[in-house]
């Protein structure tokens, strides 16, 4: 019986496919074609072209400079302490939001959409209003010899609040839609609480996971507005990847400064790789579901 409706679904979908004027599917698809190549395809081909306009020696030199290598240094480090937070936070979060009812759960919701909404720039100054020298807890600080802003836990402070969305944005509606049928049945065969999250939960959002993964380790990596008001831009201590390029670029080292670009340009390129895939997978096991 529910494959009629199926059969019917799937051909009234290739008949409004067919349906459309050639010309209009033409317009449709150069459009997007100009847009991509001149909003990604030619500033990518300009960045590498950049990047090696002084030579190929000169490229690989720019790796060997102390301050590009410290910044490369601290933006991994930032990026592999930013990352594991956030792949709790959000786990825990969309577990929370997808399986249980709770007072202030839309609240929550709410909260994880703040960085969404905020200016990095902004958010990079409340943490100086509030760890600074002059804020609501520096003296304190100071007192006890911590030292937050202009150094590493505040670029790390500055980066998880601009990413944390994106693990648990990712898991929440892919939670909501999975139910909780599967765990239910794991822990009344005796499954224990670990066992139900590894050979369950784990393999069911795996894939929404690893883009979540993915999507945040690429904003952490290429984060500026948050990280440049808390650092203070110090070359060689506080300077991450964007804030190098943006020192170097004011310096009129142009070619050093497109050359430190390219790691983040090939960073990109990979998420989109792997974005790729992840939907392509995706969408198989959707449809192997819906069969």
């Amino acid at each position: 019986m529910a494959a009629g409706p199926k059969l019917n679904l799937h051909a009234n979908r290739r008949g409004r496919k067919s349906s459309e004027p050639w010309w209009i599917k033409t317009i449709l698809i150069a459009i997007a074609v100009l847009f991509l190549t001149v909003f990604l395809l030619l500033p990518l081909v300009e960045v590498f072209s950049q990047a090696f306009s002084s030579g190929t020696a000169a490229y690989f030199a720019t790796f060997k400079d102390p301050y590009v290598q410290s910044a490369i240094r601290l933006t991994l480090l930032v990026a592999a302490i930013v990352v594991p937070m956030n792949v709790v936070f959000g786990i825990a979060a969309a577990w929370s939001i997808a399986k249980f009812d709770f007072p202030g759960k839309n609240i929550l919701l709410t909260l994880i959409d703040i960085p969404f909404a905020v200016s990095p720039v902004i958010a990079g100054l409340v943490y100086v209003l509030l760890f600074g020298h002059e804020g609501i807890l520096g003296p304190w600080l100071e007192a006890h010899n911590i030292k937050i802003i202009f150094a590493i836990p505040g670029i790390v402070i500055a980066t998880t609040f601009v990413t944390f969305p994106f693990v648990a944005r990712e898991l929440i509606p892919l939670m909501q839609s999975q139910g909780s049928d599967e765990e239910q049945a794991a822990l009344m065969l005796g499954a224990s609480g670990w066992q139900m999250f590894w050979r369950i939960t784990v393999p069911n959002i795996k894939w929404g996971l690893i883009y979540g993964i993915i999507l945040c380790n690429a904003r952490a990596m290429g984060e500026f507005g948050a990280v440049s008001v808390v650092s203070g831009s110090l070359q060689g201590i506080t300077n991450t990847m964007p804030l190098e390029i943006q020192s170097r670029n004011d310096d009129f080292e142009i070619s050093t400064a497109f050359a430190i670009a390219t790691l983040l340009a090939m960073l990109a390129l990979v998420t989109l790789l792997v974005k790729t895939i992840v939907e392509y997978r995706t969408g198989r096991l959707l449809a192997e579901s819906a069969e």
